[in-house]
């Protein structure tokens, strides 16, 4: 029975593979993804900066601080992410997000985890996702933040601690405003336990870098509460278009 139930599926083509991102049948040997996608998807291994993510040059070339970061460096002290916030990637963590991709949390957790290693990281006490308000999270079912935390602590055997940092106030999304607005959306909307962040170096975890304005909050409250040390990741960092 259990020959004609392998036969069956390969000749349905239910045995076959399909590629998580586009639904391709995958060629025999791949990887996770195919190799249409893992092409569209390359991370960003050089030029870029190593404090805010801006990219420049090429990917060959050293990842360096940023003169604007030099001049006006961010509340955090380094930051990690996979790749540019455009075409498929931009596509699959939308998805993720908004339409209930939780099928797709293996593949990004991958991704959030290998961004990091192949960076000169240092090991942090802890892993602090950036939270949803109550609200939000019924809204939406999931935190993505907090599957990639969960991922990056498997991996690295740290603690992702539940209310480390938590959403106190419930605030528009961030997409909709410009940078100004997005700034003052978020001052003081959320809270650190000192408890649990005094003393500590943290791995904050987003999906998406845009401007920066909810990330740098976050930081400040934790370095409020007494963190020693803020390193940031990110799936994806998203450019600014030039003025």
């Amino acid at each position: 029975m259990r020959s004609l139930l392998k036969k069956i599926a390969r000749w349905t083509g239910l045995s076959e593979k399909r590629c998580p991102v586009c639904s391709a049948l995958m060629p025999s040997g791949t990887g996770e993804v195919c190799p249409d996608c893992a092409e569209a998807m390359q991370p960003r291994t050089g030029g870029y900066c190593t404090k805010c993510g801006e990219m420049f040059g090429c990917n060959t070339d050293t990842p360096t601080i940023c003169a604007a970061c030099r001049l006006d460096p961010p509340q955090w002290d380094t930051l990690h992410f996979h790749g540019r916030y455009d075409g498929v990637l931009r596509d699959m963590i939308l998805s993720y997000k908004f339409n209930n991709g939780l099928g797709r949390t293996r593949l990004l957790s991958n991704m959030a985890v290998a961004a990091l290693q192949r960076s000169d990281f240092r090991t942090p006490d802890l892993i602090v996702p950036v939270p949803l308000h109550t609200k939000r999270l019924q809204w939406r079912g999931f935190n993505q933040s907090t599957e990639l935390a969960r991922a990056l602590g498997r991996a690295l055997d740290r603690p992702v601690p539940k209310t480390a940092l938590t959403r106190v106030r419930h605030t528009p999304p961030q997409t909709r405003l410009g940078l100004k607005d997005r700034q003052s959306n978020i001052k003081n909307a959320f809270a650190a336990d000192p408890d649990k962040v005094n003393g500590k170096v943290i791995l904050m975890v987003d999906d998406v870098y845009t401007t920066g304005s909810t990330l740098g909050e976050c930081t400040r409250t934790l370095r409020h509460a007494g963190a020693a040390g803020v390193d940031v990741l990110v799936l994806a960092r998203a450019q600014q278009e030039p003025a």
